[in-house]
């Protein structure tokens, strides 16, 4: 990683490593709204404050791993305390790299597997990230053009239309209304074909029949 200095923020992945839990423990608590929103969403992707996410330690027993806070700090050695997300740097993920230098998300990423575009300053559950003023630095030393309108959008805290990843509960199926319930009838043995047109529009209807013989 860079010699910048870079905010503790954690994905999923740290999340659940932090709580030793699994991931899929960290998606629900955020599904369930044990974790707020997100303070960073780069490239779809959520990432939380440090604080943010010690804040729900002690709820339902959940215990923040001493250990696991120890090697995560250990894994940044430039990280520092953000306490609000306003005051977080700006931050770029694959999406938001490639609309700075004019390119898509694919191209970033043959970039980075070839080692041609700066490494990244975080990489958290797996997803690279960086400084907007490391990409910045690292464009003219390797002759790429800067989309400077891009730059100012996101100095303005505009990351343009990003969908968060992840499940999202599908809304209930309305079911259609049921018909008014038909009126009770009888019919004589001579009647078979007018019974079964009645039988087949109640049940069309959505109602159950109970057929009670009689003399």
């Amino acid at each position: 990683m860079s010699q910048a200095r870079v905010p503790y923020l954690l994905g999923h992945a740290e999340i659940a490593s932090l709580f030793s839990v699994e991931r899929q423990t960290s998606q629900k608590w955020r599904t369930e709204g044990t974790l707020p929103e997100p303070d960073l969403l780069a490239s779809g992707n959520p990432y939380w404050l440090l604080g943010t996410v010690l804040h729900i330690s002690g709820d339902d027993d959940r215990q923040v791993d001493q250990q696991q806070l120890t090697d995560f700090k250990a894994s940044i050695p430039r990280g520092y305390e953000v306490q609000d997300r306003e005051q977080l740097p700006v931050i770029l993920g694959i999406q938001e790299a490639g609309r700075v230098l004019g390119q898509n998300a694919q191209a970033i990423s043959r970039w980075r597997n070839r080692r041609s575009i700066a490494e990244a300053d975080l990489v958290l559950s797996g997803s690279p990230l960086w400084l907007l003023e490391t990409v910045l630095a690292d464009a003219p030393q390797r002759q790429r053009p800067v989309d400077q309108a891009e730059v100012a959008k996101l100095r303005a805290g505009q990351r343009g239309t990003q969908k968060p990843r992840g499940r999202r509960a599908s809304p209930p199926a309305i079911s259609p209304p049921l018909q008014p319930r038909p009126a009770a009838r009888t019919f004589t043995a001579a009647e078979r074909a007018a019974a079964a047109a009645f039988l087949t529009s109640v049940l069309s209807g959505g109602y159950s029949v109970t057929i009670t013989p009689q003399r």
